[in-house]
């Protein structure tokens, strides 16, 4: 890996980088219209949804949270692997990392943005969100501060505004590399991008301050953004979410379902752009090696919660983790760990994680493994509560199933857009690798 990428030369990284900006093609256009077309049913859905009410959708009595927070504790979860590696492993030097960093950070940015539609569809009359924002108004009403929706909004809106701003703050030097080859509008475009960016010592200097204080901000924000998402059920008393465990076990199986998605992006994306000589199998490779790891550590969390139940002696405890074994959501949670624990451990062999497709398949198995998992933490405790008499059964409907659809069609639909008309791939913090590994 490491040797493909040090025999590129500055001015081929650079030729490879900007040829993905040059005209779309027609496929392009035409894969942009079908991802268009998907993401207009969301909005049309969910118009739907407004003017019927929430009953077009599967959640009833006693199963008031569905589909709609288990794609937002999934997108939230997709987004933490973009801060992961960008900032985490910025700060050890990790050289894997540079060709996948910026389309991580775009994919945290975007995962965020879809995150923060389904708290607004899961409440019903979007046009009371206002009174959510702790912003004075003329009632002089302040949201409940307790409320687990308004934790969702400070851990969407800080996490969205760091990732924004370090995202960005990376772009600055290679928007200068596109505007001193542009003409016209394109190149106003990105001089104002580019902030006047010209290269002096000074400004690499501010530049290298300010990008290593947005990754050491952006570092805690992996774990506490998605710690105060688990709070929203772990501050509750229902079986099976009240346990300081959720923390931890949140976050990592967010960083777990966001690595998955990485190979689920990179491996068309170095198809599609020519970026086999950046984005290599070596860089894949070791994304494969960091997902066995998160996924030994929630198959870990998986029996600390059974262990948990069962030393407790609380057999309403023991009752609910039982029934998510064996009673009627049983399927689904050994999908949930087969995925999650099993499949991921063929990463061990060298063949399986050095082989594209196989990269591909066991990445999307692991984003499969990993939305089940919410599955049945959420439905799997709301489902089953205390008294018997109070027992339910959840079914998404199509409903839930085409807002899901069209989330995911306007996720790739932003990403395609960005990869086509910003640099996907940081041509800055390639050429530093290049330079490092050839004077070393």
């Amino acid at each position: 890996m490491s040797n493909q990428m040090s025999q590129l030369t500055f001015e081929e990284i650079n030729t490879t980088v900007l040829k993905t900006l040059e005209r779309p093609t027609p496929g392009y256009w035409r894969i942009m219209a079908l991802l268009f077309t998907g993401a207009l049913v969301l909005f049309g859905t969910w118009g739907y949804q407004i003017v019927n009410g929430l009953g077009v959708a599967g959640m009833n009595t006693p199963v008031h949270w569905g589909t709609y927070l288990i794609n937002f504790v999934f997108w939230v979860g997709i987004a933490h692997s973009g801060t992961l590696i960008s900032a985490i492993l910025f700060l050890f030097r990790v050289g894997w990392r540079n060709p996948i960093a910026r389309a991580a950070e775009t994919m945290t940015v975007f995962a965020v943005m879809i995150a923060g539609i389904y708290p607004m569809i899961h409440v019903g009359r979007i046009w009371v969100i206002f009174y959510m924002l702790p912003l004075p108004n003329q009632r002089f009403l302040w949201p409940n501060f307790q409320s687990p929706l308004i934790f969702d909004i400070v851990a969407i809106s800080t996490y969205f505004t760091v990732s924004t701003l370090f995202w960005f703050t990376g772009m600055i030097p290679d928007f200068a590399i596109i505007r001193d080859r542009s003409e016209g509008v394109r190149k106003k475009i990105f001089s104002a991008l580019a902030l006047g960016w010209t290269g002096k010592s000074g400004q690499w200097l501010n530049y290298s301050r300010a990008y290593l204080l947005f990754a050491s901000l952006a570092t805690p924000l992996v774990i506490s953004v998605h710690s105060v998402v688990s709070w929203d059920f772990a501050l509750g008393v229902t079986p099976g979410w009240h346990t300081t465990i959720f923390a931890p076990y949140f976050v990592a199986g967010a960083i777990h379902s966001g690595l998955a998605m990485v190979i689920t992006l990179m491996i068309p994306l170095r198809k599609i752009f020519g970026y086999e000589r950046i984005i290599t199998i070596g860089v894949l490779e070791s994304v494969a090696k960091t997902i066995v790891f998160t996924g030994l550590i929630v198959g870990f969390a998986y029996g600390t919660e059974l262990f948990i139940a069962w030393y407790s002696g609380n057999s309403i405890e023991q009752e609910s983790f039982w029934w998510r074994a064996f009673g009627t959501y049983a399927p689904e949670y050994w999908i949930m760990v087969i995925c999650n624990t099993v499949i991921p451990l063929l990463f061990l062999i060298k063949k399986i994680r050095t082989h594209i497709v196989a990269l591909f398949v066991i990445s999307i198995f692991v984003n499969i493994g990993m939305w089940m998992e919410r599955f049945v933490i959420i439905i799997g405790s709301v489902a089953h509560d205390f008294l018997p008499n109070a027992w339910g059964f959840f079914a998404p409907t199509m409903f839930e199933f085409a807002i899901m659809f069209g989330a995911f069609c306007l996720f790739f639909f932003l990403f395609l857009l960005f990869a086509k008309h910003l640099p996907s791939v940081s041509m800055t913090e390639m050429k530093e690798h290049v330079h490092h590994r050839s004077h070393s």
